[in-house]
Parts: C-alpha cells; structure tokens; sequence
C-alpha cells in the first residue's frame, strides 16, 4: 500500500494544476474584458461539477478534494460573473 501522505501528495498536485488552468483564462478575460468566445453553458456545466465534487470531497474528508475544487469553484465563478458583467458591453460593440 502507498503511503497515505504520497497519495494526498499527489492528489494536491493534481487538483492545483487542473485548478490553476484556469488562472490564464480569468487574466486574459479581466484585461481585455471580453469575454465573446466564453461559454457561459460551458462554465455553468463546469462549476455544478466542481460543487458536485466539492461536496463528494466534504464527506470523503479529503482536504486535497475540497481545497482544489473551492479554488476551481472561486475561479469559474469569477469567469462567470466577468461574462455576465461585459455581456451588454459586447451587446452594444456588435
């Protein structure tokens, strides 16, 4: 059996990096505050799972589970909330 402590290892790490692919996304948008090619299904689909894991995490007691599904929860909720902010400004720009 693998030590418990390389298994949360590798769980953080995995979660941080699946995590933090958003980080360019929400720069990218916040500086040009544009956000016409975002999917707002897309981005609505993605954060029911990520509180559906979330919350998977919350009763496995998983700490690496929960951290990188609250950051990924806290991103895509800034994505979408940038697209619902600049949604009438690239409404009038058409």
């Amino acid at each position: 059996m693998l030590d418990p402590f390389l298994v949360d290892l590798i769980g953080t790490l995995a979660g941080a990096l699946t995590t933090f692919s958003f980080l360019p996304q929400v720069i990218k948008t916040w500086r040009s505050r544009s956000t016409r090619d975002i999917s707002l299904t897309m981005f609505t689909v993605f954060f029911t799972g990520a509180l559906l894991w979330l919350v998977y995490g919350m009763l496995l007691e998983s700490f690496p589970i929960i951290l990188a599904n609250a950051v990924t929860m806290v991103l895509v909720t800034t994505v979408i909330g940038l697209k619902l902010r600049y949604r009438h400004l690239e409404a009038l720009a058409s």
